[in-house]
């Protein structure tokens, strides 16, 4: 195995977040995304970057069914396309694929595209990996929807090998085998972090015994914990001692007083108060957050970003 390089300093708790525009599902998505346009993810994507944010993620889907459409909507960007993109009018914040369903396409292709990318952004890669839920979206692709988590292993697998530093990766499995083929550009970094995505007892076995980091999908503050020492006991017992980069999503949240209704579950108020909350999941052993914020419109996401990387990021570490 080449050697751990950790993604973020240890000891900070570092903040990302999910791309609005890009991903239109009625369960998260704010009216004003609707009429949103290209400039308006380069202004998100600026500000992210100037604001100190870790990492713009993107999601992955390649069509929704009709029975999903009226609560997943029918928008969702491509992800490399869309971090493509991105990398050209940022300069240090991170591209995560959160996730990208890898298991719908051919590992060589895939590591083809995310190399691409990797190679183009000077190594700001993070390649996040799922299983995917939409059996559709595996039948007329021709991937195997009821196998998609020994899919997934095996994929992990052979992305690790194909994004490696060899010109003529090889890979032998059960679903798939290359050997002889060389792809470059190569990516620039030495080891593309690879982040296991999901909360099901495979998904944290999958990230303990193959991932760099997990993404937990929905787990509340209360089952973290215990999901966090599951994953470091499989981790263990796998022989593993390279560190894994534990997330957590967080509630939604809204720098300062809000004038209009952003919902009960959203954490608002004074900066110093919002920090004291988020500290919390660093003291579960997070490592990264991903947030959220309420907004009416591009302009209010962009000033709530900017107010939580100048009065809340700076008191998100513990205490000295």
């Amino acid at each position: 195995m080449a050697e751990h390089f950790p993604v973020f300093p240890a000891g900070r708790l570092a903040y990302g977040m999910q791309l609005p525009v890009q991903a239109q599902s009625a369960v998260f998505a704010e009216p004003w995304e609707a009429d949103a346009d290209p400039g308006d993810l380069v202004e998100i994507a600026r500000t992210a970057d100037r604001a100190g944010f870790a990492y713009l993620a993107a999601c992955d889907h390649v069509a929704i069914p009709r029975r999903l459409a009226d609560a997943m909507g029918t928008i969702w960007y491509d992800p490399v396309a869309t971090l493509s993109f991105l990398a050209g009018v940022t300069e240090r914040v991170r591209l995560l694929s959160h996730v990208a369903i890898v298991g719908l396409r051919h590992p060589l292709l895939s590591a083809k595209q995310y190399a691409t990318l990797d190679h183009l952004s000077g190594g700001r890669l993070i390649l996040g990996v799922g299983a995917g839920h939409v059996a559709e979206e595996f039948d007329v692709l021709g991937a195997d929807f009821a196998g998609r988590g020994p899919l997934l292993d095996e994929s992990v697998d052979a992305l690790r090998a194909a994004l490696g530093p060899e010109e003529f990766p090889e890979h032998h499995g059960e679903r798939f085998a290359f050997e002889d083929l060389g792809q470059r550009p190569r990516p620039a970094q030495e080891r593309v972090p690879i982040w296991v995505g999901g909360s099901s007892p495979a998904a944290v076995r999958r990230a303990a015994t193959r991932g760099d980091g997990w993404l937990p999908q929905g787990d509340p503050r209360d089952r973290l914990p215990g999901q966090i020492a599951k994953l470091r006991r499989l981790r263990a017992e796998a022989g593993i001692e390279a560190p894994v980069t534990v997330g957590a999503i967080t509630e939604p949240l809204y720098v300062g007083e809000p004038s209009w209704p952003v919902g009960r579950r959203t954490l608002s108020g004074k900066p110093d108060a919002l920090a004291e909350s988020l500290r919390a999941y660093g003291a579960m052993g997070v490592h990264q957050i991903q947030v959220r914020f309420r907004s009416r419109g591009r302009t209010e996401l962009t000033d709530q970003m900017a107010a939580f990387g100048a009065e809340v990021a700076p008191h998100l570490d513990p205490p000295t």
